[in-house]
């Protein structure tokens, strides 16, 4: 008995590879998008984020609107790490362990600090009247500082964090090749003798009952 013949195509065997291999590749791409996109919008987000696995996080925060207009340029050892102005905070993940954190305007302003895995930490950031340039002031707190502590939180938990862009971090860690280490060498061998700077040790970090 003769059959009609099918009015359907049938893909061939490699065609079919082909496409099930394209569609695969697509719902990657889909997938890997939606996860970056949903740990963007955590980093962005407001309030206290717990850091990475393996690391810490330091908030600078910028709880008074005097200066508002004054922008102060933060590091972390030997590299720039962002900038801001106004009554804002920076949130920055780092290694746990022994690290420098340095604050630049028209004096400079380091932080040594030995942070623990996981922990979260808050630098107040003050405005100082200078000659040329308001100075700025770094100070670690802890819960127990209490105005201090509930002022940052306020702030914190009110806004998203000011975000340096990462072109804007590589295009001045070109531009202060020379400035960086030479602040460097000058704290090592001038200013870590010379002033009293502070320090984060990880007792210091903010429990996390605290940041509700």
């Amino acid at each position: 008995m003769h059959q009609a013949p099918s009015t359907g195509k049938i893909l061939s065997p490699g065609i079919n590879v082909i496409f099930k291999t394209k569609h695969m590749k697509i719902r990657i791409l889909i997938t890997t998008l939606v996860v970056f996109l949903a740990g963007l919008t955590i980093l962005q987000a407001q309030g206290f984020q717990p850091p990475a696995p393996g690391k810490a996080v330091v908030y600078f925060a910028r709880v008074t609107p005097y200066g508002g207009n004054t922008s102060f340029e933060y590091f972390h050892n030997d590299r720039y790490i962002g900038i801001f102005k106004k009554k804002n905070y920076m949130r920055y993940e780092l290694n746990p362990g022994e690290q420098l954190l340095w604050i630049s305007s028209e004096n400079k302003e380091f932080i040594t600090c030995d942070l623990k895995e996981g922990g979260s930490y808050i630098i107040i950031i003050d405005v100082i009247m200078g000659f040329w340039k308001a100075h700025v002031g770094a100070t670690p707190i802890t819960v127990d500082d209490t105005e201090k502590f509930e002022r940052a939180k306020e702030l914190i938990l009110s806004k998203k964090p000011v975000e340096t862009s990462e072109k804007k971090i590589a295009e001045m860690n070109e531009k202060l090749s020379d400035f960086i280490p030479e602040m460097l060498e000058r704290y090592e061998n001038e200013w870590k003798d010379e002033r009293n700077f502070r320090h984060i040790s990880p007792d210091m970090a903010i429990p996390e009952e605290a940041m509700q």
